[in-house]
């Protein structure tokens, strides 16, 4: 039920949790678990979801074009042509009734993180006044800045397990009335990070008739939308209505065109939280230099970089299909680029992590670090390993056998 699914209060502020842990980056926490060790083998990073596939070829063309424009404060809510080529493209992408208005249904991102994160801000005081302690909920495991969003807008996090019996998506028959009329926002990632599970069409509509009967924010995380190998992932924008009235979907480079550093990222959809979202960021939050906008008006009109981008990944996961088989319960994720494996009967994800660093150099995310404790003391996330599969083929492959050769 839901109340087992939330955190105290005092969790959600930033206490220490049941594993002696408080909020603090899975990284960090990576790091310290490894310090004792040297990785046996040459070292593989599959830990971070950081792309390694090659920058788009247009990318150092349009920055020498506009560079003149890194001399000019840029207006908070993105240029009008960013703006329009962010429409056009979910418009196109997603099939959509209609295209969002460039002028009142799109803003620009520093990248979806910061974005994510006012986005809790900004539904707090967006929202009508909740009934009882107001709550943001989100899955778990889950992206870090969704809990620090809603630490930072005074709520609490609740925290709904997504397992393999779920589906490894959020079950919205079992959030309770109570919680629902408390809710201030729900964070949805599809694909999700860490286990790739992709949410349907229906999936989206009872989410949507959840937000309007109680009236808070749905905050779609669609950054993985464009990785995929067999099905294209759809849109929360899609069940939205004429006027997206309570959904906001978030978009970023990152994934789609490997353009981490670049940190350019939008948010679309309901206009009257959009004019109160953009008056929060307009205050604090950073611009986007113009010249990463325009290579961002070049990315979004060009599709053929996106497509050689999840063939790249397509032969990864064709590896992974060939090397794991059936092993740690893996399937072939239905988008995203990361493994979610099944350690637990190789010591645990905590033991499985260590054991592949020091003995095959392979480094990997703990699946408990990713996620939160539920009030039963159960972690979602334990017995879990996370691998990006974002280096090259070759190496994917070599750190793939060994893994199998070190746990079995």
């Amino acid at each position: 039920m839901a109340l087992s699914a939330s955190t105290s209060p005092a969790r959600a502020a930033g206490s220490v949790d049941a594993a002696g842990q408080s909020e603090r980056s899975p990284f960090a926490r990576l790091t310290e678990l490894l310090a004792p060790y040297q990785p046996g083998q040459s070292l593989i990073n599959l830990s971070v979801g950081e792309p390694q596939h090659p920058v788009p070829d247009f990318v150092g063309a349009v920055l020498a074009r506009y560079t003149a424009e890194f001399g000019r404060y840029p207006l908070a809510k993105g240029i009008e042509p960013f703006r329009k080529a962010a429409s056009a493209w979910l418009t196109k992408r997603f099939a959509l009734d209609r295209a969002p208005d460039p002028e009142t249904e799109v803003l620009v991102l520093n990248g979806s993180r910061e974005g994510l994160f006012l986005a809790a801000i900004a539904a707090a005081r967006y929202v009508p006044k909740r009934d009882g302690t107001p709550a943001i909920l989100m899955p778990n495991p889950f992206y870090p800045a969704y809990a620090a969003g809603a630490r930072a807008a005074g709520c609490e996090a609740v925290f709904l397990p997504t397992t393999l019996a779920n589906g490894f998506l959020p079950d919205l028959d079992q959030l309770d009335e109570a919680t629902l009329k408390r809710t201030v926002a729900i964070y949805l990632a599809s694909p999700a990070n860490p286990q790739g599970s992709v949410a349907a069409r229906d999936y989206f509509v009872q989410l949507k008739q959840l937000a309007d009967r109680y009236g808070f924010m749905i905050l779609s995380d669609e950054c993985y939308s464009e990785i995929y190998t067999q099905v294209a992932p759809g849109s929360a924008l899609q069940v939205a209505g004429p006027n997206f009235r309570n959904v906001v979907v978030f978009q970023s480079l990152s994934k789609r065109s490997n353009l981490a550093g670049m940190r350019v990222g939008f948010v679309a959809g309901d206009a009257n939280f959009l004019k109160a979202y953009h008056e929060l960021r307009n205050v604090a939050a950073p611009q986007v230099p113009i010249p990463l906008q325009q290579v961002a008006v070049a990315a979004y009109s060009d599709e053929a970089h996106v497509e050689e981008n999840r063939r790249l990944y397509r032969l990864k996961f064709d590896l992974a299909d060939q090397i794991l088989g059936a092993r740690y319960g893996y399937q072939r994720p239905a988008g995203g680029f990361c493994l979610w494996l099944d350690v637990s009967a190789h010591g645990g994800d905590e033991a499985a992590t260590v054991m592949l660093f020091k003995d095959g150099g392979v480094r990997v995310v703990p699946g408990s670090y990713l996620a939160r404790p539920q009030a039963d003391g159960s972690n979602p996330g334990a017995g879990y390993i996370r691998v990006a599969m974002v280096q090259d083929s070759e190496t994917t492959a070599e750190a793939l056998h060994r893994l199998v050769r070190i746990l079995g």
